[in-house]
């Protein structure tokens, strides 16, 4: 059985092989702000030398919804966010607002994460709002992949909409990269695939209906055509691992954070699109 799905999973990439074409060269202009869609992939990765942010491999149509913010349907939820951030909620009577009043105070944050804390852990965006909600809002943490949370994290991330992302992968945030490097080359589920199968050795051909990407995460949250929502990238990995017949990992687990990080320092240098359009 092994065997077989080994030899299915090869056909599968065979065949996209023979079904692929270029990324678009398309530039990226969002209310008169250039994004970087395209730049030299950063010295520890030894396989590719271009790195190309997922807007590339999009149809026009789809590339298009994504240059005007008022096309763009990413930002019903950050309506959304916006709303949350200023809603009042917990047992000390605050809000997101009443300690951070402009969510222009967040501009940088979002590209440099995940990021190791004080504490010596690997933090998210996720984590930073949830700490929040509980030692200081005195509420109840959100879902971690919820409605709720992607809307406020796509808050956070707009404000470095244009920067370049810059995670850090040395000093005590390499244990944690090195795990979600091994995360991202190990090959998983019934159809015996890693991440890099498809995303390093494959990306610009068709897989199926799918044009395969290098797998960047500048974009996130990003509203998916597919499901008319925001994803946040824990989704999208969970959804990956059960498209090779994975067991996923949980959402907000500690290897998911890793290969967050991971994934996060392969767009070094592309800007970050929060909120993005998708398939």
């Amino acid at each position: 059985m092994k065997l077989q799905n080994a030899i299915a999973a090869a056909a599968i990439l065979s065949f996209a092989g023979t079904m692929g074409f270029a990324q678009t060269d398309n530039e990226l202009t969002v209310e008169g702000q250039l994004i970087s869609t395209e730049a030299a992939a950063p010295a520890h990765m030894e396989n590719v030398g271009t790195v190309y942010s997922g807007w590339r491999f999009r149809s026009e149509e789809t590339q298009a919804m994504q240059t005007d913010d008022f096309d763009n349907s990413g930002f019903v939820f950050v309506d959304d966010g916006f709303a949350l951030m200023a809603s009042v909620d917990g047992s000390e009577g605050k809000s997101c607002a009443s300690c951070h009043e402009d969510a222009e105070e967040f501009a940088g944050l979002k590209a440099q994460m995940p990021r190791v804390n004080d504490s010596g852990e690997l933090e998210t965006l996720e984590d930073l709002v949830n700490t929040c909600r509980t030692e200081r809002m005195g509420a109840e943490p959100w879902k971690y992949n919820g409605s709720q949370m992607a809307a406020v994290t796509a808050v956070i991330g707009l404000q470095s909409r244009g920067l370049p992302v810059d995670v850090a992968i040395d000093g005590a945030a390499e244990s944690f990269w090195e795990r979600g490097k091994d995360l991202y080359y190990a090959r998983v589920g019934q159809l015996d695939l890693s991440c890099a199968n498809c995303h390093e050795d494959n990306y610009g051909t068709m897989i199926r209906a799918d044009h395969l990407s290098q797998g960047q995460i500048n974009g996130f949250p990003t509203y998916r055509l597919k499901n008319a929502k925001l994803n946040t990238v824990h989704s999208r990995f969970s959804g990956c691992m059960k498209n090779v017949r994975a067991e996923p990992y949980a959402i907000g687990s500690d290897e998911f954070k890793a290969l967050e990080l991971y994934l996060a320092s392969r767009g070094t240098g592309l800007s970050v699109e929060t909120p993005s359009i998708r398939n």
